[in-house]
């Protein structure tokens, strides 16, 4: 019975998630580690307080954690201007609003990527909010960023949109059901096995479904 429809930004929006794999796979290599893109790509969605042990391990962490991040910051800086919203971002948005949903945008990004992205998609005027990584101490997988998200909501129900395993793990752990699309490069098998409910190959054919999910209308 959700009222509010929760957006994962980066990968679900705006294609960026081969543009992080990439500015992560630069930044380990200032460390002198090498790790498969395909790897990396495997983990992007999740925050990068949890990317890097989780890659590269604890004592990576503890010795390069910080570095890293500001690294990663630096080489996505080179990458920026390449990012595009999806085909069918902006109209995704509008037409869930007019089903009645409250639309928060919530994204572990940095903050001044979130104000440029919400441009190119054209969302200022539909989101009731938006989030950062400046909003939460704990990113993706743990739910606190969807947790906020509803939290700066008028509603008081939400649906997750995402493009990763990664956002339907944070809402799953917030009790809130995800509708994920492929997007982000997961499979189907990927994406169900961590809870997306539904799963759809664009945002076009999200569009064309919307009937056949919870977001085919406020309480449905």
């Amino acid at each position: 019975m959700a009222d509010t429809a929760i957006f994962d930004v980066d990968g679900t929006l705006v294609d960026t998630n081969y543009q992080h794999a990439l500015s992560w796979y630069r930044s380990f290599r200032r460390f002198d580690i090498v790790l498969p893109i395909w790897r990396i790509h495997r983990a992007i969605g999740m925050g990068g307080d949890q990317l890097v042990p989780t890659l590269a391990g604890d004592e990576v962490e503890r010795a390069h954690g910080e570095a890293l991040r500001a690294a990663w910051t630096e080489e996505f800086e080179h990458l920026i201007d390449e990012v595009r919203p999806f085909d069918g971002a902006h109209d995704l948005l509008r037409a869930v609003k007019d089903r009645g949903f409250s639309v928060v945008l919530a994204s572990s990004g940095k903050s001044d990527h979130v104000e440029r992205f919400l441009d190119l998609v054209d969302a200022r005027d539909i989101a009731d909010a938006w989030t950062s990584s400046d909003d939460v101490t704990n990113s993706k997988p743990a739910p606190d960023l969807v947790q906020t998200a509803l939290k700066r909501s008028p509603g008081s129900s939400g649906i997750m949109i995402g493009d990763s395993p990664w956002d339907a793990v944070a809402a799953g752990e917030a009790d809130i059901a995800t509708v994920a699309v492929r997007t982000g490069g997961f499979s189907v098998d990927e994406l169900r096995d961590a809870g997306a409910i539904a799963v759809f190959d664009s945002l076009r054919d999200l569009i064309d479904g919307l009937d056949g999910t919870p977001l085919a209308r406020v309480g449905a």
